[in-house]
C-alpha cells in the first residue's frame, strides 16, 4: 500500500515542471512587498483578490503553455505570425521595459535584506547578486541550480507558521476571501499591483518558452500539431503543472497577506517603507531569527525569478527578431539572445540607485505589470484562438472565457487607476 501511494506521489512529481517553477517565481521580492503592504494597509479587506486570480492566473498561463507546446515555438514568434510586426515589436518592448525595471527592484530588494543580516552595504550586495545571477544564467543550466534554489523559498513557508503562532481573526479573513471590498484610489493601485504581481507577462513568455524546450530536448517530443497522438498526455500533464503551481503559488501568497494582517496591520502599522518593516511580520513565529528567515526568502525567490525576468525578455527580444534562443544553447551559440539578458539584468542595477526605496520600487514593478499585461494578454488571446497557427488544438471555449475575463479585469481595474 504504501509502496503504491510513493510510486504514485514520484509519478506525480515527474510530471510537475514549467508550471511549478513558474508558480515558485511568482512570489518573487515584488510579491513579497506587495502581498504585504496589502495586508499591512488593508488588513484582510483584499484576500477575495486571491480567490479572483487563482482561476485566472491559472487559464492564462494555461494558454501560454498551450500555445508553446502546440505549436513548438514560443510566443512573440507566433504573435509575429498574426500581428503587425511593429504591434509585436511595441509589445515587445513593453515586456523589456517591465522586465528590467522588476530585476532592479528584485536585485536592491535582495541586497536590502541582506544588509539587515550582515550590514554589508546593500549597493555592493545587489552588484554582486547581478553579478551571480548573470554568471549562472551565463554558464550553469537554469533547471540545474534552481532545484537548488527552490530550498530557499521554503522561507516563505514561515508566513504559514505564523498563523499557527498568532492570534487571527478568522471571521475576518473568511469575510475578506469572499466579500469583494475596495474603496478608495490607493485600494485601486493596490489592486492593479496584485494583479501585476500574480498575472506576470514575464511568466506567459517563461513558461511557453519552457515547453518549447521540453520539446527541444526531448527526443521523443514533438509539437502537438506534428504529433496529435501526444496530445492527451501532454496536455493532462500541462494542466496538472500549471494548477499545482498557481496553487502553490497563491497559498503563499494568501499567509504573506494574512500574516502582516494580523501583525503589522492589527499593530497600527498600516505602510511597509522598508525591508525591515516587511520582515516583522514573521517576528511572532520566528523572533530574532525573523530578519534571517525573511532574508533567505528574499533571495531565494530573486534568484528564481531574476532568471525567469530576463530569460522572458531574452526570448521575446530573440523570437520576434528570428534569432537561435533557448537556455540549453551555451553563450557563444546564442550570443544575441544572451546579450539581452546581459543587458536586462545590467540596466536593472540602475534601479538600486534611484530615490525609490527598494521596498517601495518592488510594488510600483508590480503596478507597471499589471498595466503591462493587458495589451500582451490581449495578443495572446488572438493567437490562441488562431486555427491556422494552432489547428486542431485551439484553446477551448472555457479556456477563452476564462483568458478574455481575465484581460478584460485587468483592464479595467488599469483604467480605474487612472480614473480615481
Amino acid at each position: 500500500m504504501k509502496l503504491g501511494v510513493r510510486l504514485r506521489s514520484i509519478a506525480l512529481l515527474e510530471q510537475l515542471g514549467p508550471g511549478l517553477v513558474t508558480g515558485a517565481a511568482d512570489d518573487d521580492p515584488s510579491g513579497i512587498a506587495t502581498y504585504s503592504q496589502a495586508g499591512a494597509q488593508f488588513g484582510y479587506g483584499l484576500l477575495w483578490t486571491m480567490v479572483l486570480t487563482y482561476p485566472l492566473m491559472t487559464a492564462v498561463q494555461l494558454v501560454s503553455a498551450h500555445i508553446g507546446r502546440v505549436t513548438g515555438c514560443g510566443l512573440a514568434r507566433n504573435m509575429a505570425k498574426v500581428l503587425p510586426r511593429w504591434l509585436v515589436l511595441s509589445l515587445v518592448a513593453l515586456l523589456f521595459a517591465a522586465n528590467t525595471i522588476n530585476i532592479g527592484a528584485d536585485l536592491a530588494a535582495m541586497g536590502d535584506a541582506v544588509e539587515l543580516s550582515t550590514g554589508v552595504s546593500a549597493h555592493v550586495l545587489t552588484f554582486a547578486f547581478a553579478i551571480v545571477s548573470l554568471l549562472l544564467q551565463l554558464f550553469v543550466a537554469y533547471p540545474r541550480y534552481a532545484r537548488f534554489l527552490k530550498w530557499l523559498t521554503l522561507g516563505l513557508l514561515s508566513y504559514v507558521a505564523v498563523l499557527l503562532v498568532i492570534r487571527v481573526d478568522w471571521a475576518g479573513v473568511g469575510l475578506g476571501l469572499i466579500w469583494p471590498r475596495l474603496g478608495g484610489s490607493a485600494a485601486v493601485t493596490t489592486l492593479v499591483a496584485i494583479f501585476g504581481t500574480t498575472i506576470s507577462p514575464y511568466l506567459f513568455f517563461w513558461q511557453s518558452a519552457q515547453e518549447v524546450e521540453e520539446v527541444a530536448e526531448n527526443p521523443d517530443a514533438e509539437p502537438l500539431k506534428k504529433a496529435p497522438w501526444q496530445a492527451r498526455r501532454e496536455l493532462r500533464r500541462i494542466r496538472l503543472d500549471t494548477v499545482i503551481g498557481m496553487a502553490v503559488s497563491n497559498i503563499v501568497a494568501i499567509a504573506i497577506i494574512i500574516a502582516t494582517a494580523a501583525t503589522l496591520h492589527a499593530g497600527g502599522k498600516t505602510s511597509i517603507e522598508t525591508a525591515g518593516d516587511a520582515a516583522r511580520a514573521l517576528e511572532p513565529a520566528a523572533g530574532r531569527f525573523a530578519f534571517i528567515l525573511f532574508t533567505v526568502g528574499i533571495v531565494g525567490t530573486g534568484l528564481l525569478a531574476v532568471p525567469v525576468l530576463a530569460g522572458s525578455a531574452a526570448y521575446a527580444v530573440g523570437e520576434s527578431n528570428g534569432w537561435k534562443c533557448g537556455l540549453e544553447h551555451k553563450p557563444w551559440e546564442a550570443v544575441g539572445f544572451y546579450t539581452v539578458i546581459g543587458c536586462a539584468t545590467l540596466i536593472g542595477i540602475a534601479i538600486d540607485w534611484s530615490p525609490l526605496d527598494p521596498i517601495k520600487a518592488l510594488f510600483w514593478s508590480a503596478v507597471i505589470n499589471g498595466i503591462a499585461a493587458v495589451p500582451i494578454m490581449a495578443a495572446m488571446m488572438v493567437v490562441v484562438t488562431r486555427r491556422k497557427l494552432m489547428g486542431k488544438f485551439v484553446a477551448s471555449t472555457g479556456l477563452r472565457f476564462l483568458g478574455w475575463t481575465a484581460t478584460a479585469i485587468m483592464g479595467a481595474a488599469a483604467f480605474a487607476m487612472f480614473l480615481v
